[in-house]
C-alpha cells in the first residue's frame, strides 16, 4: 500500500501505524479513531475523529458513526478500509467493532481493525496467534522504513493538534503592540484611499497581495506596516478572493499566510485565516485547514467563506468541489 504521491510504502500494520501521523500531520492521541481508505492498494483518504469519552451514552458513538460513514463513502471508488484506534482495550475495542460493522453494512470492505495501545498493535480482525498475538505486536516507529522514507521526503509530524494550531496563534507582547500601532496607521491610510473613491481599494489590494507573496518567495518577511496594510485590504471580499487566486498550493505560502494570521489584529483575522485554510486544504493538510477555518470563525462567527469551507471539510468533499462553489459564488457575490 502506498500514499497517493508514492512517497511512502506501507507493508505491514506497524508501517501503517507509523504512517498515520504523516497522513494527518500530527500524532493522534488516545481516544482518537482514524479511518484510512485505499483504492487499489493506494491510500486515498484519511479521516480522524475523537471517540466519545468512556461512559458516554451509546447514542454518541452512533452519531459519530452516522457522520463518518457518508464522509468516507464520498471518496468512492474505495477498495477497502483500515480503522485504527488509539487507547486502551475497554474504551477502543467495542467502538472499533461498532464502526467496522457500520462501514460493512454500508457496503464497504473493512480489511483490518487495529488498536494501538502504547507501543503495541492489536489486530482485532485476525485470530491467528502466530501473526496476531492477543497481547499485541510490539512496534517501534523510529525503526520503521516508513519513518526513514518520510524524513527523506521532507514530511513533518507535529506532536498534536495543539501544535498545528500554534502555527498561526496570535503574537503577543511587544509584537502585538507594534502591530496595533501599525494597524492604526494603516487605517488612516485606508481612509484617505476610501475618500478618493473609484477602484482604488481593489487595485491597492491586488498590488499588496501580489507584492507580499513575491517578497515572501524571495525570502523576505513582511514588515509590521506591510502586514497591517495587507490585512486591512483583505477585509474587502474581492481582495481576499484575489489572494486565494494568487496563492499557490505549496508549503511556502502556507507559512506566509500563517504568519499574516498570527500578526493580524483580531477583527482582521478572518480573511487571512480563511486564505490559510484554503491553501492548506489544497496542499492536502486537512487538519491545518480545519483549524484555520475555525480560527476565522472564532474571530467572526458570521464569516461566510470560512463557514462554507468548514462545512466542505466536515463533509469530506475534495478541494475541487469547494473551488467550483467558490468560483460560482464570485459570479453572484454576497456581502460579508
Amino acid at each position: 500500500m502506498s500514499f497517493p504521491d508514492n512517497k511512502l510504502t506501507v507493508r505491514s500494520p506497524a508501517d501503517l501505524v507509523t504512517a498515520v501521523p504523516y497522513l494527518l500531520g500530527f500524532r493522534p492521541g488516545d481516544g482518537s479513531i482514524v479511518v484510512i481508505a485505499s483504492r487499489d492498494r493506494r491510500i486515498v483518504f484519511a479521516a480522524r475523529s475523537d471517540l466519545p469519552a468512556p461512559g458516554a451514552p451509546a447514542s454518541h458513538l452512533l452519531d459519530l458513526t452516522a457522520n463518518l460513514v457518508p464522509v468516507v463513502r464520498r471518496q468512492q471508488p474505495i477498495t477497502d478500509l483500515i480503522i485504527v484506534g488509539y487507547g486502551d482495550a475497554d474504551h477502543l475495542d467495542p467502538a472499533l467493532h461498532t464502526l467496522g460493522e457500520a462501514f460493512t453494512e454500508s457496503g464497504m470492505t473493512v480489511r483490518d481493525l487495529l488498536r494501538v495501545t502504547g507501543s503495541r498493535i492489536v489486530n482485532l480482525t485476525c485470530d491467528n496467534p502466530a501473526c496476531c498475538p492477543p497481547q499485541g505486536t510490539p512496534f517501534d516507529p523510529t525503526a520503521s522504513l516508513v519513518a526513514v522514507q518520510a524524513t527523506a521526503a521532507g514530511l513533518v509530524v507535529l506532536p498534536d493538534r495543539a501544535a498545528v494550531a500554534a502555527r498561526f496563534a496570535a503574537v503577543d507582547g511587544a509584537a502585538r503592540d507594534r502591530m496595533r500601532d501599525a494597524t492604526r496607521a494603516a487605517a488612516d491610510r485606508l481612509k484617505a484611499l476610501n475618500a478618493a473613491g473609484g477602484t482604488g481599494i481593489n487595485e491597492a489590494g491586488a498590488h499588496a497581495v501580489r507584492d507580499a507573496l513575491r517578497q515572501h518567495d524571495r525570502g523576505n518577511r513582511l514588515t509590521d506596516d506591510e502586514v497591517a496594510w495587507l490585512t486591512l485590504l483583505l477585509k474587502r471580499p474581492s481582495v481576499r478572493d484575489r489572494a486565494v487566486d494568487l496563492t499557490q498550493p505549496h508549503d511556502r505560502h502556507i507559512t506566509f499566510w500563517a504568519d499574516v494570521t498570527r500578526r493580524a489584529e483580531e477583527p482582521l483575522v478572518p480573511a487571512p485565516a480563511t486564505v490559510l485554510a484554503v491553501t492548506a486544504w489544497r496542499c492536502g493538510d486537512g487538519a491545518l485547514a480545519a483549524l484555520a477555518a475555525d480560527r476565522a470563525l472564532q474571530a467572526d462567527p458570521t464569516y461566510q467563506l470560512a463557514d462554507l469551507l468548514r462545512q466542505a471539510l466536515h463533509a469530506g468533499l475534495p478541494p475541487s468541489v469547494f473551488q467550483q462553489a467558490f468560483t460560482t459564488g464570485r459570479t453572484n457575490p454576497a456581502t460579508e
